[in-house]
């Protein structure tokens, strides 16, 4: 049974970089034909995508993100990351990693969803 679990700091610094990652266990992040994304969800708002990266380590960004977003892996960890940059208390928000078949963008469908990590952008 595949599982996700995120991990960051909760406090971060306007203007300074998110990082998180995402440890998946119980399959591989290289399994046909898998997304891993990034979602957000602000206090009081739906949720955002964030982006993905795929089972060939192709990545895909939101547009209204991408000039600040980097998604990238580690196969010998079976772990993903993101690292969002030049933060405002804008970004505050829970960050969930989710898994997603294609197509994902498509179908809007994420099987398996991480916990979620709350991240607080405060000076």
């Amino acid at each position: 049974q595949v599982q996700l679990q995120e991990s960051g700091p909760g406090l971060v610094k306007p203007s300074q970089t998110l990082s998180l990652t995402c440890i998946v266990s119980g399959g591989s992040i290289t399994a046909n034909y898998y997304h891993w994304n990034w979602i957000r969800q602000a206090p009081g708002k739906g949720l955002e995508w964030i982006g993905y990266i795929n089972y060939r380590g192709g990545t895909y960004y939101s547009p209204s993100l991408k000039n600040r977003t980097s998604i990238s892996w580690d196969t010998s960890k079976n772990q993903f990351s993101l690292a969002l940059s030049s933060l405002t208390p804008e970004d505050t928000a829970v960050y969930y990693c989710a898994r997603g078949p294609d197509p994902v963008l498509a179908t809007g469908y994420f099987d398996i969803w991480g916990q979620g990590t709350l991240v607080t952008v405060s000076s």
